[in-house]
């Protein structure tokens, strides 16, 4: 089989210590190519910048280490990277798209705002088997036993290239969420659900040096669904959680109650 090609974004911006961890951990495991944003970018979840252009320059690629073969940065968002990449930078469709390590959680509801998430996920609209990585706690503590994870998940999920004759295997996003342990290469690994939150917490409320009044977006709320089988339950017992994840937003269950509503109206 050829060489496998691997794309690496995240939302953290180029210069995070989780993406050189997750791209020197990824060394040896085929051709890569890093595409990051310029600027942290965390929280933009699938958006793409459509009113502006976009400019992309080549980074150092020594900071990376061996064996990458090119390293990008772009003036947009996560999604931009990605999208960019695939539609336009590179000359060849990578075999999988990874992002991250992310700099703190994300699980339940904040895969929906999530940058690193929509990374991965734009790598999924293009048919391109894809897995987000994040560390749960901030601080980048221990990034390196979660890089060693992230290592042997990809290296677990590449024996399924046999197998990508099976229609469910062609191509699939997962979200994977690493401990902040040094022993988190041999912690078990869980494939779990979304959990819920609940509500974040309000705006926080400040008046700038001009007078005039700024918000700041509150912290999330707290674990509201968090019960066995979650990515919640699953990292606050000291396991590695992996949720497959999919795009269809269609609430199926009630399709038939709503067409029952609009057909009687």
């Amino acid at each position: 089989m050829p060489p496998m090609r691997i794309l690496i974004a995240n939302d953290d911006g180029y210069l995070a210590p989780g993406i050189a961890a997750l791209v020197r951990a990824c060394s040896g495991l085929g051709h890569i190519d890093v595409i990051a944003p310029e600027q942290n970018a965390s929280g933009t979840s699938n958006s793409l910048t459509l009113n502006r252009p976009l400019t992309i320059f080549d980074a150092d690629r020594a900071r990376l280490g061996d064996g990458v073969a090119s390293f990008r940065v772009v003036s947009g968002t996560p999604s931009d990277c990605v999208h960019v990449a695939l539609t336009g930078v590179m000359a060849t469709k990578p075999d999988l798209v990874l992002s991250g390590i992310n700099n703190g959680a994300n699980m339940g509801d904040d895969t929906l705002y999530s940058g690193t998430v929509a990374a991965a996920m734009e790598g999924y609209l293009f048919g391109v088997p894809a897995i987000a990585f994040s560390l749960v706690d901030k601080g980048w503590q221990y990034l390196d036993a979660a890089a060693a994870v992230a290592r042997s998940v990809v290296e677990q999920v590449l024996r399924l290239r046999p197998l990508e004759t099976t229609p469910a295997l062609e191509h699939w996003l997962l979200n994977v969420n690493i401990p902040n342990r040094a022993d988190a290469l041999a912690l078990p690994r869980r494939v779990t659900r979304l959990g819920r939150r609940h509500a974040s917490e309000p705006v926080v409320q400040q008046v700038n040096p001009r007078g005039e009044t700024i918000y700041w977006i509150g912290p999330a709320g707290d674990a509201r669904e968090a019960g066995e089988g979650t990515d919640f339950h699953a990292t606050a017992n000291g396991c590695v959680s992996i949720t497959p994840l999919q795009v269809d937003l269609t609430h199926h269950a009630a399709l038939p109650r709503w067409a029952e509503q609009f057909a009687a109206a």
